[in-house]
């Protein structure tokens, strides 16, 4: 086989053909490949002699003008100086892209602060821009400092020192006593004298706080640094939320901007199941919304505001609490995504990962829920002002629970830079990453729905069982729910639950542990939707008869544990519980930590490290209950304030 030069090609470089001969080193005669019998080759004639082309490869029919036109020249030589221009001065375009963008979303701004200013809407608009400013300020400033950080990084060692030490003395010594003696005079003057009941809830922190330092796997080895600020951040958080009424009024109104966000799911469901949908409430209602919010969430993903966010939470909390940059990072995604997506993000390094750094992942998934499963229970009437705190909240602690627990003795091996190195999806446009996000929604709907079909069987199961057994010794309503009642009353009481209420709490405390938090809120909903229903029907006939509620003597009753409203006939099953409780409960059962997660964690933690996962299932135990203790722990801090 020889090679001949042909004519040039479209962009303008020669080709070179190979000879290809026939039987007996003859060329082929035919020159239509549909004829010749050498179906897979094209002749041409070159200088006076036939030359063969292979066409296995070629895509697209050779074109019928083998001369390509001067316009077409051209237009491929404008095309490449073009591309070649955008790569060389990529980041140049980029920065001026963006600039446009800005001036032009401020330009938008300042109009309408002119033309329309004070209403609900502008506000909205105010803060959110002011936010987002922030945030790009505060990015921008952090580039700067790393920049120069890495410039001075040999000429500066002694005063790089000297700052780290200065922050570890605020850290270790000066913060925690100021904030100690400071909280310290605000129980004595606040609570102790107005509100002595939530003393109860100081309490139990305290009682969770030492019974893990005396069950903990290496209690000679805790490091009360961890523990000290995961347990200030949830107090100093609380108190802004609880205490304050601008922190009360910001979270409040983040709810309902969420609430109003989620509402949106409404109009996809009602155009794929009918103008009924509602009538199959938790299928055609609930479900739609995570796939919404994962759609959503995936979008963030591909934009990189989720790994901008979740970096800078993380950082927040290493610098505080001192742990590693992985359980941080770890702790910090939990906030948003799952227990099984938010180790992804350190999968790379989980194989090395201490025993102690683990146990903190695996915990920190436990006393967490996952954004897409929280905007469900928002459909519940669950409020969502307190379950986006207990997110928050509740990571912090469990860093704290999990370096109580399970102390850490030796030291990580990963430096912060690798583990910050957050990589973007594989998705090349928005549009695709919607779609991801919505056909990975798919699983996490599904595993939903059949838990809930197998845990509510479960359940009536062994309630049957428990009252037949109940029957033969005489025993009347023996279930489930009656035994957590009394098994877990103590730890509702030292949350600082209405007494009252201590019984009902205890048993959706029961059922998060042995089936799952869904389930949980599913009833805590009941008594939510009770509360709503009874404080309409009061509403409605004192004003029909033009007198106060103290009055109305004979519209309600208790029947049993149920309450009769006599004027519509209506029965509250399980009758009523106080808001107080209700908010505990919302915080106590805001996490993963039941006994069927710890398979799940098992097997998604397991599948990212093998090699580390006979580690794994000796632990996970422990993770669970620290996890449990975590949402504890944050509704303690929340009772000290209600």
């Amino acid at each position: 086989m020889a090679e001949l030069k042909t004519i040039n090609t479209w962009h303008g470089q020669e080709d070179s053909i190979p000879l290809e001969t026939g039987v007996n080193g003859q060329i082929p005669a035919y020159d239509n490949k549909a004829f010749t019998d050498y179906p897979h080759v094209e002749t041409f004639v070159v200088n006076g002699k036939h030359a063969t082309k292979s066409l296995d490869n070629e895509l697209d029919a050779n074109p019928v003008d083998d001369e390509p036109s001067r316009f077409s020249i051209v237009v491929g030589r404008v095309q490449k100086a073009i591309f070649d221009f955008k790569q060389k001065n990529k980041e140049v375009l980029n920065t001026i892209f963006k600039l446009v963008l800005l001036l032009a979303y401020f330009a938008y701004f300042a109009y309408a602060m002119y033309y329309r200013f004070g209403d609900e809407g502008s506000w909205r608009l105010l803060i959110v821009t002011i936010l987002a400013s922030l945030g790009i300020l505060l990015n921008l400033f952090l580039s700067y400092r790393r920049r120069k950080h890495e410039a001075d990084e040999d000429s500066g060692q002694c005063t790089a020192k000297l700052w780290k030490l200065i922050a570890k003395i605020r850290l270790n010594i000066v913060l925690p006593i100021v904030l100690t003696i400071g909280f310290i005079v605000y129980i004595i003057v606040d609570v102790g004298l107005n509100k002595p009941r939530n003393l109860i809830s100081l309490a139990g922190i305290a009682f969770f706080v030492v019974s893990f330092f005396l069950f903990s796997h290496n209690p000679s080895k805790v490091k009360w640094r961890p523990v000290y600020w995961g347990i200030a951040l949830q107090i100093i958080f609380a108190m802004l939320i609880l205490k304050t009424s601008w922190g009360h009024d910001a979270f409040e109104w983040l709810g309902d901007r969420v609430s109003e966000f989620l509402a949106y799911t409404d109009a996809g469901s009602q155009f794929v199941f009918g103008e009924l949908y509602e009538q199959h409430y938790f299928a055609f209602k609930v479900l739609p919304v995570v796939v919404f919010f994962s759609t959503f969430v995936s979008m963030l993903y591909y934009l990189g505001v989720m790994q901008a966010v979740i970096k800078m939470v993380g950082k927040f909390l290493a610098f505080c609490l001192g742990t590693s940059a992985t359980e941080s990072v770890n702790a910090a995604g939990n906030i948003f995504i799952g227990q099984t997506e938010a180790p992804l993000l350190i999968r790379p390094f989980l194989k090395d990962m201490t025993n102690s750094e683990i146990h903190a992942v695996m915990t920190g998934g436990f006393a967490t829920i996952a954004g897409a499963v929280m905007a469900a229970y928002i459909l519940y009437k669950v409020p969502a002002n307190h379950l986006l705190s207990a997110s928050a909240m509740s990571a912090p602690a469990a860093l704290a629970m999990a370096k109580l627990f399970y102390p850490e003795t030796a030291k990580s091996k990963h430096s912060d830079k690798d583990v910050y190195k957050f990589s973007k999806g594989s998705e090349r446009n928005m549009i695709e990453a919607a779609s991801n996000g919505a056909s990975m929604s798919v699983k996490l709907v599904a595993n939903i729905a059949v838990n809930l079909i197998a845990f509510v069987a479960l359940l009536h199961f062994i309630n049957a069982t428990l009252t037949w057994f109940g029957d033969r010794v005489g025993v009347d309503n023996l279930t489930f729910q009656f035994i957590c009642s009394y098994l877990f009353w103590p730890i509702s009481f030292l949350m600082g639950v209405d007494q009252d209420d201590c019984k009902i709490v205890a048993e959706l405390i029961g059922t998060k542990i042995f089936l799952n938090e869904f389930v949980a809120y599913v009833d805590l909903s009941k008594f939510i939707k009770n509360q709503i229903t009874f404080d309409d029907y009061i509403s409605n006939y004192t004003s029909l008869f033009n007198t106060t509620a103290e009055n109305l003597t004979d519209a309600w009753y208790w029947v049993g544990d149920n309450i009769y409203l006599n004027y519509t006939g209506t029965t509250l099953e399980r009758g009523l519980i106080g808001n107080r409780s209700v908010v505990l409960a919302t915080y106590a059962l805001c996490g993963f930590s039941n006994l069927s997660s710890m398979g799940i964690q098992l097997g998604a933690l397991g599948a990212m490290a093998p090699e580390r996962k006979s580690d794994m299932s000796k632990i996970v135990f422990r993770a669970m209950l620290a996890g449990n203790v975590a949402c504890f722990l944050t509704a303690c801090s929340a009772g000290i304030f209600l």
